[in-house]
């Protein structure tokens, strides 16, 4: 999509997608090299705006973000004209479409103010330029924390159907289809399965 300013990485790279926002060019090139080496996919955009519109989010329409589009992490600069860094977040957060994407503000200015405004407006983290590759790299393992956390939600919500396909085909006792119960799929996170052997021993 060409939008403005906006760059993407080649299409070979990993599938951790993040979406860099930042008025300054010397700026957005140094935090997509630092994505790029910590091999993330970047697309870069100058504004707060054309960030909005790569996501599908246009003004107060809602989104109508592609079905296929999959940012895993927005990183945005806080000073920037037009909308800024903490604008761009609240209007992530009230977007249904979009909220669940974790976003991160990045400053020169240490303000503490400004730092709990954002973090209580749903901010992930908030990074003090310049952006070092240690940061990079504590934020794709955010990324990727946020990946398992809902990889084990969806299994969790999944477990009732299979304890009751269990309970509906089981023709055994009581204590038999406790059994069933607690043997779950081989797909059951291991947290959860080690929660529930426990449970079953006591």
């Amino acid at each position: 999509m060409a939008v403005g300013d906006l760059s993407s990485s080649p299409s070979s790279s990993p599938e951790l997608h993040v979406l860099a926002v930042d008025d300054s060019f010397v700026d957005r090139k140094v935090i997509e090299r630092l994505l790029r080496i910590s091999a993330c996919k970047v697309t870069t955009v100058e504004s707060g705006t054309r960030a909005l519109q790569y996501l599908g989010l246009d003004g107060d329409k809602g989104s109508s973000a592609p079905k296929d589009l999959k940012v895993n992490l927005i990183v945005t600069d806080y000073s920037m004209p037009g909308l800024t860094g903490y604008e761009l977040l609240k209007k992530i957060k009230e977007s249904s479409a979009l909220r669940e994407i974790p976003v991160v503000i990045m400053s020169s200015e240490n303000i503490q103010p400004r730092i709990e405004e954002c973090m209580t407006g749903g901010a992930e983290d908030f990074l003090l330029k310049p952006v070092k590759l240690a940061d990079v790299k504590r934020l794709k393992e955010l990324i990727m924390r946020s990946g398992v956390a809902e990889e084990e939600d969806k299994s969790k919500h999944s477990c009732p159907n299979r304890m009751l396909q269990n309970n509906t085909d089981s023709s055994t006792s009581t204590s038999s289809s406790s059994h069933d119960v607690y043997s779950l799929d081989d797909d059951t996170p291991s947290s959860k399965r080690m929660k529930l052997e426990s449970r079953a021993h006591d």
